[in-house]
């Protein structure tokens, strides 16, 4: 699978699994645009991808902010090299949990602006341009097991992932005319550092016997950003180590 005419926006992508993205979509010789609210991060790893002779390119955005997002395209739209993405992901989340009884309003927006608004100001901005030109876009968005079943205490998260998968099936359907394709990937336990230092209980609990790395998660959006895959649109994929198939008691 090669990726060499393509150009992938990432959103979140300084780090986390949203730079193990872009170095994946960087290995596959796409072109890569970090879009983060973490400059220094985002820099850093802007120069690690073109020391992998890959075109990369940073753009800072607070993910939170429509002005924000608004100048992300707009920067975009000015800079020729890069001025078509032909794949979106939509990665960006605040994992943010917040005492029920305390959370304040202005702490919940946070969590659903930066979420899941995100996902449609993105996506709005993006499939315009792609209508515009009449290209065939891919978008997959990043939500997570956590819009399935839930902690204490983690509403406003699990509610902003819950709506990204519903938001990616309405999606799907409104700009399947266009020749959009919309899917998302909805991640278990990944660890994206220090991997090595896992307990054997971490890796066992999980009936694929390992917790999972950003590799699993890229392997999934490399098969439904794959131009060859475009009857596969509407769709959630679940990359948890089966987790959320398995029956949990206390014995």
């Amino acid at each position: 699978m090669n990726f060499t005419n393509d150009t992938v926006l990432i959103t979140g992508s300084s780090n986390g699994i949203g730079k193990g993205l872009a170095y994946s979509y960087a290995n596959k010789n796409a072109k890569v645009i970090i879009a983060d609210v973490d400059e220094k991060n985002g820099l850093a790893l802007k120069k690690e991808l073109q020391g992998l002779n890959t075109k990369a390119f940073f753009i800072r955005c607070d993910f939170s902010s429509q002005e924000s997002i608004q100048n992300l395209f707009s920067t975009i739209d000015r800079n020729e090299e890069i001025s078509s993405p032909t794949i979106l992901i939509n990665n960006v989340g605040v994992s943010s949990f917040y005492n029920f009884f305390d959370m304040s309003f202005e702490q919940w927006n946070k969590v659903i602006q930066t979420n899941l608004s995100s996902v449609f100001l993105c996506t709005q901005k993006m499939a315009l341009r792609w209508k515009r030109n009449q290209m065939r876009g891919r978008i997959v968005n990043i939500a997570s097991t956590r819009a399935f079943m839930s902690e204490p205490n983690s509403e406003a998260y699990a509610a902003s992932k819950g709506g990204i998968i519903a938001i990616t099936h309405a999606l799907a359907q409104t700009l399947s005319v266009y020749g959009i394709q919309v899917n998302s990937i909805s991640p278990g336990w990944i660890q994206t550092t220090d991997y090595d230092q896992l307990r054997e209980i971490d890796h066992k609990q999980h009936p694929s016997l390992r917790v999972g790395h950003p590799l699993d998660i890229a392997k999934a959006c490399f098969y439904l950003t794959d131009p060859e895959n475009n009857f596969v649109t509407g769709e959630n994929i679940v990359v948890d180590g089966g987790m959320t198939r398995k029956m949990i008691y206390e014995h």
